[in-house]
């Protein structure tokens, strides 16, 4: 997913926290569990190329392998931003990059300020935040834009690619309930959120098609408990101590149906919008056509 455009371990789609560049969180990563011998940025020292350490044939490539070593940009970024760029990812305001810039002309070299938050944006943390819908931040760290539903959408199905297969759990139905709670909560219709996100991966597109089905299945329960609900006459926690169900699901059941009837009522009623008039070419200027000759 481009930026421009989510979590209990066995049941989330939070991944492991990734190496954090040595001014976020110096402590955390590799570097902290190996021995207290002479290490470079990826946390090896010499005792583990010697063979003292090295770890056994078969271990997982995950384990053998160095984290990547932090752009000085990135490092520097975290020092002067702890807010955004520290222990926690914060999703970052559209045209920060201009920001950082008119911030620090001196300080940052365009092309590695560029790559630096180009890593930064598709790390799996950063995505996380993005999935989880948190609203993006300027440099002083306060929430400034509401997060788009699509770029939710896209960092969801991304930190899904990333986490499933890692482990046991299947993270499928994780991700649909988030689609569907994304689709609810973007006030979108079916049409227009499909033509936000829709991509050429057709499994992305399955996974969408599943929440969709599955959005529509909740939706003609919650109408027909809403139905039930009116027909009985009783208050909310009467009808649910009568059918041993949850008040709040009870509510948020009926919250919901009435929402989208009322939704669906308004867009039907609503005037259609006038045909634009045919555009047709302006006549040509007298003096332009004099002109030709």
């Amino acid at each position: 997913m481009t930026e421009n455009a989510a979590p209990a371990e066995s049941q989330d789609l939070t991944p492991a926290p990734e190496p954090v560049p040595q001014a976020q969180n110096a402590g955390d990563g590799a570097a902290a569990t190996q021995p207290p011998a002479r290490k470079t940025r990826g946390g090896r020292g010499r005792g583990d190329r010697a063979g003292g350490n090295a770890p056994a044939p078969g271990a997982d490539a995950a384990q053998r392998r160095a984290p990547r070593p932090v752009p000085p940009a990135l490092e520097q970024l975290a020092a002067l931003y702890p807010q955004l760029f520290g222990a926690v990812f914060r999703p970052l305001k559209r045209g920060i990059f201009q920001d950082l810039m008119a911030a620090h002309p001196e300080a940052f070299e365009k092309d590695a300020l560029k790559q630096a938050l180009a890593i930064h944006t598709r790390s799996t943390r950063y995505l996380q935040a993005v999935a989880a819908g948190q609203q993006r931040h300027d440099l002083q760290g306060q929430p400034v834009e509401a997060m788009a539903p699509e770029h939710v959408h896209h960092a969801l199905v991304e930190v899904y690619k990333r986490r499933q297969g890692r482990g046991q759990d299947d993270l499928l139905p994780r991700l649909r309930a988030r689609i569907v709670d994304n689709i609810e909560a973007s006030g979108l219709s079916r049409e227009d959120y499909a033509e936000r996100v829709r991509t050429r991966d057709g499994a992305a597109n399955a996974v969408l098609d599943e929440a969709f089905a599955e959005l529509a299945a909740r939706a003609a329960k919650d109408e027909a408990l809403l139905r039930t609900y009116e027909a009985s006459g009783q208050s909310v926690e009467a009808f649910a101590d009568m059918y041993g169900m949850d008040v709040r699901a009870v509510t948020r059941s009926v919250v919901n149906a009435r929402s989208r009837l009322a939704a669906a009522k308004a867009a039907a009623e609503a005037p259609e919008a006038p045909e634009a008039p045919a555009v047709t070419s302006a006549p040509e200027a007298p003096e332009a056509a004099g002109d030709a000759g």
